[in-house]
């Protein structure tokens, strides 16, 4: 811990790295956000203009995580040992570029080879972001740090649904209005990517914009915190991956990422199927679950961060959002009832991300660390494929959404009971 003398110094680090680095990152995973998910409203279009089934459409916006896992783990461990500003630099380019080739498929097949690339393409930047944040902030501010990242993913579908509500009124050149969807959220990418190289800095010893006794007080506090771990457990890359907790961490990751994209997938399809509203309507109320999303990820980082405590700060938004999901099946078909569940459910489900995040970078360090994330952002993510594929294959079954809703149900309660077994971090 800092000293007393120290305390103007270490406020002032922590404040310029904070206002330096974060803004950017937050910015940097909208972009891709979008482009992960701005096929939810695309398929308010093109499953009628292409012709595509519920299970067509669940299959293409899932096989995303296939792609998605096959450089998670070495992305992360490159961070660590190579340079983030390039890798995120190399990542963003790349899948600006392919999310534009998104927009110019024609059949099933087409659409199932672009967005496995595009998971590939994008593979390693969300643990990368991860990992490097390991190298600004502090563990007592972690999960703020983390929470400030991710409030990207509300953020996102806040700006981005009714963005795409307009964007799929336009029809330049003969083009649908969802095929410029992909090719216009594709360009930032690119551009972003190129500004990355030139902004982001790697180490603290690097920032020629941190004054010398800031660059100091980090460094040391950083080194301190890598001691302290060493002398409790020391991993190697290998063992942390066989590690009891990293595999608790990464199926409850799953279990949530399950329930998450499950949502995030099919909620404007089955808002405008029950609702009947319109296109734009639609974009515009389903932006309000992650408005409520943010305001709850930042709250429960901040008191998890105040109590020093994780896993129930975990556990308990995730069994919340499993009750309030329940809710919205009961209260079909009173529409705007359901809205207001969903719209809970949403801030509770988004809730448990950044506090789920600062557990691995607490239980383990430095490369075996970077392994740990990429391990578990790689199998977690297949949750990612698994939940719009599971309700897009039983609404194709039954006609109904009902019992894809209801597996979200399970994984999210066995989510927050996994979490539980895992061992309370040290708060130092």
């Amino acid at each position: 811990m800092s000293s007393p003398s120290d305390s103007a110094v270490a406020r002032s680090a922590r404040a310029r790295i904070a206002r330096r680095l974060l803004p950017f990152l937050w910015l940097l995973y909208i972009i891709a956000f979008l482009d992960r998910v701005n096929v939810a409203y695309a398929g308010l279009q093109m499953t009628h203009d292409l012709g595509f089934s519920d299970r067509v459409f669940g299959v293409g916006a899932g096989i995303f995580f296939v792609g998605y896992v096959l450089l998670e783990i070495p992305g992360a461990i490159i961070v660590e040992r190579w340079s983030a500003r390039r890798w995120i630099a190399r990542i963003m380019i790349s899948w600006g570029i392919i999310t534009a080739f998104v927009g110019m498929v024609h059949t099933a097949h087409q659409f199932y080879v672009a967005r496995f690339i595009l998971g590939a393409a994008e593979a390693g930047f969300f643990p990368g972001v991860i990992v490097y944040l390991t190298h600004w902030f502090r563990y007592e501010d972690r999960a703020k740090a983390v929470a400030a990242f991710m409030a990207a993913i509300p953020l996102s579908n806040i700006f981005g649904s009714p963005l795409a509500g307009l964007i799929l009124r336009i029809h330049w050149f003969g083009l649908q209005g969802w095929r410029w969807l992909f090719i216009l959220e594709g360009l930032p990418a690119v551009i972003f990517g190129v500004v990355t190289l030139f902004y982001l800095t790697d180490w603290p010893r690097q920032a020629r914009w941190l004054p010398q006794d800031e660059c100091d007080w980090i460094t040391s506090e950083l080194a301190a915190e890598k001691e302290r771990k060493s002398a409790v457990r020391s991993y190697t890359i290998w063992q942390a991956l066989y590690n009891r907790n990293v595999i608790l961490v990464t199926t409850v990751y799953f279990l949530g990422v399950t329930g998450i994209y499950g949502f995030i997938i099919w909620f404007p399809t089955i808002l405008k199927r029950a609702s009947g509203l319109s296109t734009t309507t639609v974009t515009l109320l389903v932006s309000l679950p992650y408005l409520a999303a943010f305001g709850a990820m930042m709250l429960n980082a901040w008191l998890s961060d105040r109590a020093r405590e994780r896993r129930w700060h975990t556990a308990v938004p995730l069994f919340a959002a499993g009750i309030l999901l329940i809710l919205a099946i009961a209260a079909d078909p009173h529409i705007w009832m359901q809205l207001v569940f969903f719209i809970f459910f949403a801030a509770c489900v988004q809730a448990h991300q950044p506090t789920l995040w600062a557990l691995p970078t607490a239980l383990l360090g430095e490369s075996a660390g970077a392994a740990a994330i990429g391990l578990i952002n790689c199998l977690g993510n297949l949750g990612g494929f698994f939940g719009p594929f599971i309700i897009g294959y039983l609404s194709t079954r039954t006609g109904s959404f009902t019992y894809g809703l209801a597996a979200l149900v399970i994984s999210l309660f066995l989510g927050g009971i996994v979490v539980l077994l895992l061992p309370k971090p040290s708060s130092r």
